[in-house]
């Protein structure tokens, strides 16, 4: 059976290597969103790979310095873009013009060479070799299971820019054998743990938060709107009422298509396998101050995500959520105490964070004690943190190069509109 993996291995890159990267990107930026461009012309959007490189390649390669190759993946990208908003629109979903912003740049081994220590990589300005940071020990990582391994071969690279360093997600498969296809799956993998709430709609282990506040305002807004139609119990209002239900269904979809590819985002900057989230079933009695709404919303968002990820071969996953808000992700000490409304207090070790950060670590290390095996393989290792992750028994472990002692509060989460937790681990 086939198991494909995704590496984020940092760069060592130098400054003018790094001006060159960056005009790389944002010449290939430029060539994908050139493509989606002309795929938008006319009431028929243009979907075929083959027909947008037949009618863009030649101005793409006149109007850049991309390599050739580069220039097909840029088409490449365009066309998938294109491609995902058609195929909502064929689901009855709202989806507007792609526009591809993200700062990356996507290689294969046309146009990249993949060594065990560096990487040479084509630019506008020829080739360029760039070393790997990698860790210098021989603790088990992501590096050592497959980029160390001669079973799993390199076929395709992203690069990526993050907060000013340079990483490179390297691709990679290898054929395996297993007892089982599930065992298959989760052989090495890494964990994303995924909390659901009301004020955060979405919590990851990695300290990502997608606040609620936007969908309560216009969940409010969309009800106050019906409500004054309804007072007016005319055909007109009627109309309107159906008009406002389409709006608010579009928005909303809108709003969980992009949290629901920064989850995915996240997941594959940071070579995750397998995402988790809490099982759905019997939320609202779990959460009271939730509504219909918050329901509908947390299922649609896990089937967003859910069929996103086949492209990037990541499985999604649920688990059973008891105690996940009550238990500390630190000591495992369970008590309804240690939660109060969005802060979390181990009241044995005295661990302090935010309660939705504590569960998205917790679910993570639910589902990965649930798929422990004895004898060593064919096991999940850890749960993906923002800085080093979590083994089965809640130790934590540091990112490769970090020589610090295991314990410290090395990882915090970085919230997206929500407020900062003082220490994380």
């Amino acid at each position: 059976m086939e198991v494909r993996r995704t590496v984020p291995v940092k760069l060592d890159v130098d400054i003018d290597e790094a001006a060159l990267l960056r005009e790389t990107v944002d010449e290939f930026l430029w060539a994908a969103n050139y493509v989606v461009d002309h795929a938008w012309q006319g009431e028929y959007k243009i979907t075929s790979k083959a027909q947008l490189q037949e009618e863009t390649y030649d101005d793409v390669r006149e109007q850049t310095r991309l390599h050739a190759n580069l220039v097909q993946n840029a088409r490449n990208k365009a066309a998938d873009a294109v491609q995902s908003v058609v195929a909502r629109w064929k689901q009855g979903e709202y989806a507007s013009k792609p526009h591809l912003s993200k700062p990356t740049v996507v290689y294969d081994k046309r146009c990249a060479t993949f060594h065990d220590q560096y990487v040479s990589l084509a630019t506008v300005d020829g080739r360029i070799e760039i070393e790997y940071v990698l860790p210098d020990d021989n603790r088990d990582t992501p590096h050592s299971r497959y980029l160390d391994n001669d079973d799993y071969e390199v076929t395709g690279a992203e690069l990526h820019l993050r907060d000013g360093e340079w990483f490179l997600h390297l691709r990679t498969k290898a054929e395996v054998e297993s007892d089982t296809p599930e065992q298959a799956t989760t052989e090495h993998s890494t964990v994303l743990g995924v909390d659901l709430g009301v004020n955060q709609l979405a919590v990851t282990s990695t300290g990502t938060f997608w606040s609620g506040s936007e969908f309560d305002h216009w969940r409010q807004e969309y009800e106050k709107r019906r409500a004054s139609l309804q007072q007016c119990g005319s055909r007109y209002a009627h109309r309107n009422i159906q008009s406002v239900g389409r709006k608010e269904t579009g928005r909303f979809n809108m709003m969980l298509h992009r949290i629901a590819d920064g989850i995915i985002d996240e997941a594959a900057e940071n070579g995750v396998a397998v995402i988790a989230f809490e099982e759905l079933t019997g939320i609202r009695d779990r959460l009271p101050e939730a509504s219909w709404g918050h329901k509908w919303a947390f299922e649609r968002l896990y089937e967003y995500v859910e069929y996103k990820v086949e492209l990037h071969g990541i499985d999604v996953v649920q688990v059973d959520p008891e105690n996940t808000s009550r238990r500390c992700s630190e000591c495992g000490f369970t008590h309804p105490d240690n939660r109060d409304g969005e802060d979390f207090l181990c009241l044995k070790c005295g661990y302090e964070n935010h309660a939705d950060y504590n569960a998205a670590k917790n679910i993570g290390l639910r589902y990965l004690r649930r798929n422990q095996t004895g004898g060593g393989g064919g096991a999940p290792v850890g749960v993906r943190l923002n800085r080093g992750m979590l083994n089965a028994n809640g130790g934590y472990e540091p990112p490769a190069g970090d020589s610090g002692q295991s314990g410290s509060p090395r990882e915090s989460p970085t919230h997206n509109e929500a407020r900062s937790s003082d220490r994380a681990k």
